[in-house]
């Protein structure tokens, strides 16, 4: 079978690989895109509800997990989040602000796709979907570039980027192909795990979480590396929402963390305070002037249920001081989390001292780049990693415009 050339061949069509393949074809070279699934940008369009957190007004390196956490630095500098958010200007595409600097489409996800689509088709990339990749190797029959087997044919290119994203939402048909072939061509990958991720519970923890899902309120959730405050989300597994999703990227195993239902209150000095100036009040009756009555009612059976009909004026300090220490600094073990089935991002991947952070190309195999979220680079929740996507995808076409134009 005769083997199909062109100036780049990007696998993945995600956000990375999509924009990465636009930005290089604009440059007048002949690319193609290879992706697994029926369609592209899939985890694009169920992002955000829907409606795609497509990047951050306020993106800093410390948004970022890696075990390099400089390396993101470069990338994010040179095409920022004002770029794209220019760029959807430009196509006239309503968003809005939600929280703590996301941005949201107005109407939907398909808006952020169709830019990607209309990129990419003004550059002339050709794009093959349901196209199972069975072999990569460089050199041979065509000296200096990277031979592509797939289900669709045979493939090659002196340049050859890999977008194909993590393990996360397998339902999707995720593989390990970009760690794979990154061990293929020598480099390091640091070991995965599911990040941005609900947690689970087990035993009486998870019939309270079961018994109170959907219920939200706001929290500041910690442990020893890391502190959010936002929303948390109780469900019939456990524990979700902003905060829970936040902290379980910076979470190992057997580790427990601290909630606090109260972070705007001094907690023991409140209630201290309130048995004095009202000594006749029951506990629930005042925790309930500021958390919703279902969690307090669950707390109540969980914390003190011995207690639960005397009135402040029966309660010692010390008695009073624990019920405090169960409001603003709960110590709680999950069990687990959800893993990759309902996680939003991989931690861990292609080790970032392998990569160039100007280029994102492999510093030991030329002509290989990796972007997105193959790399050793995880975002908080709230937009970040589509950011790391757009200016990864940047960094690289760049230095693939500079130097690996077919002749």
């Amino acid at each position: 079978m005769k083997s199909q050339g062109f100036d780049t061949i990007v696998i993945g069509g995600g956000a990375a690989g999509l924009f990465c393949a636009s930005r290089i074809a604009a440059k007048g070279m002949q690319v193609l895109v290879l992706e697994r699934a029926n369609k592209v940008a899939r985890k694009v369009l169920m992002s955000g509800g829907g409606r795609c957190n497509f990047t951050n007004m306020m993106v800093e390196p410390d948004n970022y997990l890696s075990a390099n956490p400089h390396f993101c630095i470069s990338a994010l500098n040179r095409y920022t989040q004002w770029d794209f958010v220019g760029l959807v200007g430009d196509y006239e595409i309503p968003y809005h602000e939600k929280t703590l600097g996301q941005l949201f489409c107005d109407r939907s996800a398909k808006d952020i796709v169709n830019l990607l689509l209309a990129e990419c088709e003004q550059g002339a990339v050709r794009i093959r979907t349901q196209c199972n990749i069975t072999d990569v190797n460089y050199g041979g029959e065509h000296s200096g570039d990277y031979q592509v087997s797939t289900d669709q044919g045979l493939f090659h290119s002196p340049v050859l980027v890999v977008a194909s994203g993590g393990l996360s939402i397998p339902s999707m048909g995720v593989t390990g192909l970009g760690y794979e072939l990154a061990q293929q061509f020598g480099m390091s990958v640091l070991p995965q795990r599911a990040g941005l991720v609900p947690f689970t519970l087990g035993g009486e923890l998870k019939t309270l979480a079961a018994n109170l899902s959907g219920l939200s309120t706001e929290v500041v959730l910690a442990n020893e590396r890391a502190s959010f405050s936002e929303s948390l989300l109780f469900t019939h597994r456990g524990l979700s929402g902003p905060v829970a999703l936040q902290l379980s990227s910076y979470w190992h195993p057997g580790e427990t963390v601290e909630l606090n239902l109260l972070p705007r209150l001094e907690v023991q000095d409140w209630l201290r305070q309130q048995k004095q100036q009202r000594p006749k009040t029951l506990l629930r009756t005042l925790v309930a002037e500021h958390l919703p009555r279902n969690l307090v009612m669950a707390l109540e059976q969980y914390h003190w249920s011995g207690l639960a009909e005397r009135p402040l004026a029966d309660w010692s300090h010390q008695q009073l001081d624990a019920a405090a220490q169960a409001l603003s600094a709960w110590a709680l073990t999950p069990a687990g989390t959800e893993g990759y089935r309902t996680a939003e991002v991989t931690l861990g991947g292609v080790d970032t001292d392998g990569l160039s952070s100007k280029t994102m190309e492999s510093r030991s195999q030329s002509g290989l780049f990796f972007i997105g979220e193959v790399v050793d680079v995880t975002g908080h929740l709230g937009g970040y990693n589509f950011q790391w996507a757009w200016s990864s995808a940047v960094a690289c076409a760049e230095a693939v415009g500079g130097l690996y134009r077919r002749s």
